[in-house]
């Protein structure tokens, strides 16, 4: 018998958030019952969970989509679709990946969670659940930001700051298979060896070098043809003296906890461009596009999936709190025991 096969659940596992404040305090283990997918949606049952930064922001309850207490987090998950609602034309037992509907509480942390149809896409042979889980949003918003945004081309110099996350791993990639040089930044020899195991040419330890001077070095002192930011705070806006002519500063995520603040004056002085970078503005034929293009890539090793560790279920709350505390590498991936 196959998980396909067995008699449907009634009651599921979740880690629910019940209140504000850092993960292991706020998450408690409850049991749910098995959410029921409206139109256009379906059912997975939960083979793997990314954990990220957005879900521990979501503890604390500042992240802007932060759902009404109490609620389930996990914005990233990969599984087998159990239901299908109304409208949404995906067979029962298809191995998918895609985007749960955590805005309203229904994220990946329990057994089963619901996926809006549209931002449901294929696993190819091959890609395990924790690759699959850890795959969706930080390749298709590295590609979204590199490709569509900046328009990327081979030679260019893109920085990545924090490149030793999942979402900087992916862009170092992304900017490796595309031919860009790829320096990046990340705190201390273990996080800058990862970034070097990523593709990128030089890293740059931010805790031990001066950023902007550092920058200008390894660039052959023409600076930053694009800075891929998904730090925010003091380094983002250190970095932006060293952002070349014509440059490009995109701004994807907030991992220090404050968007880069850019001053117009500067911007218009350095004669460089500031680029908001958000995949959720792209409808669902584009999304397949690029995720076919990324599959590609994928598919011939040109990028891989960096899931350095995988948790299990009871472990989740623990190892949220170590990747606010910053002490892991690329993603860490929850893979539920059924």
């Amino acid at each position: 018998m196959n998980d396909t096969d067995a008699a449907p659940r009634t009651k599921m596992r979740a880690w629910q958030v019940q209140r504000a404040g850092e993960p292991s305090e706020v998450l408690a283990l409850v049991h749910l019952d098995v959410p029921e997918p409206g139109p256009d949606e379906v059912r997975i049952r939960v083979g793997a969970a990314t954990l990220g930064l957005p879900d521990v922001f979501m503890c604390r309850g500042f992240y802007p989509l932060t759902p009404p207490l109490p609620f389930v987090a996990g914005q990233e998950v990969a599984g087998v679709v159990s239901a299908a609602g109304p409208g949404a034309a995906v067979a029962v037992g298809t191995r998918v990946m895609g985007v749960t509907a955590f805005t309203d509480g229904r994220g990946g942390f329990a057994d089963e969670t619901i996926v809006p149809a549209r931002s449901l896409h294929r696993v190819p042979e091959g890609m395990s659940d924790p690759e699959a889980a850890a795959f969706f949003i930080a390749y298709h918003t590295a590609w979204i930001g590199l490709v569509q945004r900046a328009d990327i081309k081979a030679g260019d110099e893109l920085l990545v700051l924090g490149g030793a996350g999942g979402s900087g791993a992916a862009a170092i990639q992304l900017g490796h298979a595309l031919g860009a040089h790829v320096v990046a930044t990340a705190a201390g020899p273990e996080r800058a060896e990862f970034c070097r195991q990523q593709g990128a040419d030089i890293v740059i330890d931010h805790r031990s070098e001066a950023v902007a001077d550092a920058i200008r070095s390894a660039t052959g002192g023409h600076g930053a043809d694009i800075i891929y930011d998904v730090v925010g705070g003091d380094l983002a806006r250190e970095s932006l003296n060293a952002v070349a002519n014509e440059g490009q500063l995109l701004l994807v995520g907030f991992a220090s906890g404050s968007w880069v603040q850019v001053s117009p004056a500067h911007a218009v002085r350095r004669n460089y461009a500031v680029v908001g970078v958000y995949a959720g503005a792209y409808d669902r034929g584009f999304n397949e596009q690029i995720h076919e293009e990324l599959l590609s890539l994928y598919a011939a090793g040109r990028i891989t999936v960096p899931v350095t560790r995988t948790v299990p279920f009871e472990r989740l709350p623990f190892a949220l709190d170590e990747l606010a505390q910053r002490s892991s590498l690329g993603r860490t991936v929850m893979v539920p025991a059924q």
